[in-house]
């Protein structure tokens, strides 16, 4: 089993520690490998960013994701780049108030619009959809097990922060749940 996973977005949304949190979660708590290559401008805030993972059972010779799997946008700009390097029967996930996605990519087989953003801004910190991006994945691909992501999530926010970034993951694994029910089941690539 190897997964490829694509995280974009802009500077200050944390993609890389959606990345860093998904990987760890893999590899320290799930015993999987993993990897994580980043990417970002060169602003602080606001320049493209992405986090490529790659899951694997087995060690990983090639850290860099070659077949997309499963494409997680949390910017406009990120969906644009990225769509088209889907492989046929990936996943597509974007957050609903920050991406147009128009008619997704035909190549698509599992395509969700998470509220991320805003149900961030309605806990009081828009720096949780990240995490509420992350459990929203993982509970619509099983990517790694969930108990692993919550330990993850828990030793990997800043201290203080702990109840609350949990808190926003339960919030992504609500709505993951939700969306599997109303599209019949998990959302896999054609050949996971």
């Amino acid at each position: 089993m190897r997964r490829e996973i694509r995280i974009t977005g802009f500077g200050g949304q944390g993609i890389v520690l959606a990345g860093y949190v998904l990987g760890k979660a893999a590899s320290v708590y799930d015993h999987k490998s993993a990897t994580l290559v980043q990417s970002y401008g060169p602003e602080a805030r606001g320049s493209a960013c992405a986090a490529q993972v790659v899951v694997a059972d087995e060690p990983i010779h090639y850290p860099y994701v070659r077949g997309q799997e499963i494409l997680v946008a949390m910017s406009q700009e990120g969906y644009d780049s990225w769509t088209e390097e889907l492989i046929d029967g990936g996943v597509l996930l974007y957050d609903q108030d920050l991406v147009d996605a128009g008619t997704p990519p035909a190549q698509a087989s599992f395509v969700a619009s998470v509220p991320a953003t805003r149900t961030a801004e309605k806990m009081g910190r828009r720096m949780a959809a990240n995490i509420v991006m992350l459990g929203f994945l993982v509970g619509c691909t099983g990517l790694v097990e969930v108990e692993a992501l919550r330990e993850a999530v828990r030793t990997s926010v800043p201290a203080g922060t702990e109840d609350f970034n949990l808190s926003a993951l339960e919030q992504g694994l609500q709505y993951a749940a939700e969306a599997v029910a109303a599209k019949g089941g998990p959302a896999k690539a054609a050949d996971i």
